[in-house]
């Protein structure tokens, strides 16, 4: 019995740690997938991989002053689109941004739907003004 207990007791606090590693960007560390100018500052998308790929994706995106400090700038939207090609009809995926702790620093929730390449088209509108900055990216 006792082995018992301490075998369940065991398992669960396994799957509790493995869950708690297995969060995106638990620790913090982003690997950046591409940066931007947007007026006086720098735009940058990162996750932990550096990498995006089709469907789901968890990021971040950062606005910057010329130092590398994040710069609050207020609403920020991130939308990934894909110009039509053939007969395939133009794509456009706009993706949830949550601020974080940091300002300038917001969490994105994104589906691409498909692999290839993608523009990323960042705007914003706040105390630093209204801007807006595209990136070329390739999903996997």
């Amino acid at each position: 019995m006792k082995a018992r207990i301490l075998a369940t007791c065991i398992s669960i606090f396994t799957l509790m740690l493995m869950a708690a590693c297995s969060k995106p960007n638990s620790s913090g560390t982003e690997t950046i997938i591409k940066s931007a100018k947007a007026g006086e500052m720098t735009v940058t998308l990162s996750n932990a991989s550096g990498n995006l790929k089709h469907g789901e994706n968890d990021l971040m995106i950062t606005f910057t002053d010329a130092s590398g400090q994040p710069v609050d700038v207020g609403a920020a939207s991130l939308t990934f689109h894909m110009a039509a090609m053939g007969s395939m009809a133009e794509m456009n995926d706009k993706a949830a941004l949550t601020t974080t702790e940091t300002p300038g620093k917001y969490r994105v929730q994104g589906n691409i739907p498909m692999a290839g390449t993608w523009e990323a088209q960042i705007k914003y509108q706040g105390a630093h003004g209204t801007g807006q900055t595209s990136m070329i990216v390739q999903a996997k």
